[in-house]
């Protein structure tokens, strides 16, 4: 395969990755269960301290048992950029492994309604009725970061 293009990307430090999921809203949370896995696109928030997803969850859904089996959750966000060449986009990713946790609810006051609505994009609701929504606030406790980008 002689004639494909290639972009060669380099790795970027910590302190990019966290630039990246300070200002990137999105991304996709992995989980899995026995030998299965279960991927979501979710908003995130990142304070330079800790990293924190808001989820509706309702009981007995297959997210839900997702989300109590996962022992180490992977999440990813991704982007891109238009360059002055219309053949080229500059790209980066970066991704994170840790384990989830719901903050607990003493820590509630921290997300109250209007933050949750300030830091989070609206809550994206599939054929639930909004009545058995379960908010929760997790926090990823992130034990590894890794980021590559296609531009230095």
């Amino acid at each position: 395969m002689k004639h494909i293009d290639y972009a060669y990307t380099f790795g970027i430090d910590e302190s990019a990755i966290e630039e990246r999921l300070r200002t990137a809203e999105t991304g996709t949370l992995s989980l899995s269960k026995d030998d299965e896995s279960y991927a979501i696109p979710l908003a995130h928030y990142y304070d330079g301290d800790g990293l924190y997803f808001r989820l509706g969850v309702t009981d007995g859904s297959r997210k839900q048992a997702f989300l109590e089996a996962t022992e180490t959750a992977c999440y990813v966000c991704y982007g891109t950029e238009t360059t002055d060449d219309p053949r080229e986009i500059d790209s980066w990713s970066a991704m994170v492994t840790g384990q989830l946790s719901e903050i607990p609810d003493s820590e509630y006051d921290r997300f109250d309604t209007a933050e949750i609505n300030r830091q989070f994009a609206p809550i994206r609701v599939f054929d639930e009725n909004i009545d058995e929504i379960e908010i929760r606030i997790l926090e990823f406790e992130i034990d590894t970061m890794t980021g590559r980008t296609t531009s230095t």
